[in-house]
C-alpha cells in the first residue's frame, strides 16, 4: 500500500507545483498574510474532490461532454483577464498601505517587529470567490486532475484510492506550505515598489495563462 500512496502522492505533488493562477494567488495571499487558513483549505478540499471524481470515474463520463470544457475554457480565459487586468491595475496605482508587523532577528540574538508593507485587508468572501474560480473555472485542472490522475489511479485496480488519498495528501502539503510559508518572504517584499513588482508578474502571468487557454481554438 505505501507505494501505491507515494506514487500517487509524487504524481499530484509534481502536477500541482507548475506556476499557475493557483499558486500565484495562494502565494499572495500568503505574503499578506491574509485569509490563508481558509484559502489553503479551499484549494486542498477542490482537488481532493476533482480527485475523487477522477478515480470515481466522471472523467470517462465528461469525455462525452467536449463543449463543456471549452465553456469552462473560455470563462476561465475571461475571469484570468479580468484578474490580470485587475493586478496590473495595482501595479499601476497600488492601493492604501497597511502596515503588518513581523518578528525578525535583531542584533543582540532577539527579535524586533519590522513593517511590511501590503495592500488594505480584503474580506473573506470576495477572497474565497477569487479562489474558487481560478480553481474551477481552469480547464487544467480537470485535465490534470479529474483525467490524468484518474487515468493513473485506474491503473492500481483495488488500490486505486489509496493513489488518490496520496495525490490529495500532496495538495494538502503544497498548499499550506505554499500559504504559510510565504510569510518568511516578506521582509524582501517590505516596500510598495516590492508589491508593484509583484503584482505586475501576477498581471503579466494571469493574461499570458489566458491567452494560452483560448490559442489552441483561434
Amino acid at each position: 500500500m505505501l507505494p501505491v500512496l507515494l506514487a500517487g502522492f509524487g504524481l499530484g505533488l509534481s502536477l500541482i507545483i507548475a506556476i499557475g493562477a493557483q499558486n500565484l494567488f495562494v502565494l499572495r495571499q500568503g505574503l499578506r498574510r491574509e485569509h490563508v487558513l481558509a484559502v489553503a483549505t479551499v484549494c486542498a478540499v477542490s482537488d481532493a474532490t476533482l480527485i475523487a471524481l477522477g478515480v470515481s470515474g466522471a472523467g470517462l463520463a465528461l469525455t462525452a461532454l467536449p463543449g463543456l470544457i471549452d465553456v469552462v475554457r473560455w470563462t476561465g480565459a475571461a475571469f484570468l483577464t479580468v484578474y490580470g487586468i485587475l493586478a496590473l491595475r495595482r501595479a499601476w496605482r497600488p492601493a492604501a498601505v497597511l502596515r503588518v508587523e513581523e518578528d525578525a532577528p535583531d542584533d543582540r540574538g532577539g527579535t524586533a517587529s519590522v513593517a511590511v508593507g501590503v495592500s488594505a485587508r480584503a474580506r473573506l468572501a470576495p477572497v474565497l470567490g477569487t479562489c474558487l474560480a481560478l480553481t474551477w473555472l481552469n480547464p487544467h485542472v480537470y485535465l490534470d486532475t479529474v483525467f490524468l490522475l484518474g487515468s493513473v489511479a485506474a491503473t492500481h485496480g483495488e488500490s486505486r484510492w489509496t493513489f488518490a488519498a496520496g495525490a490529495m495528501a500532496a495538495s494538502v502539503v503544497w498548499f499550506f506550505a505554499l500559504g504559510f510559508g510565504a510569510r518568511y518572504l516578506g521582509r524582501w517584499l517590505a516596500t510598495p515598489r516590492a508589491w508593484r513588482i509583484l503584482d505586475l508578474a501576477i498581471g503579466v502571468v494571469m493574461i499570458a495563462l489566458a491567452v494560452s487557454l483560448v490559442l489552441p481554438l483561434a
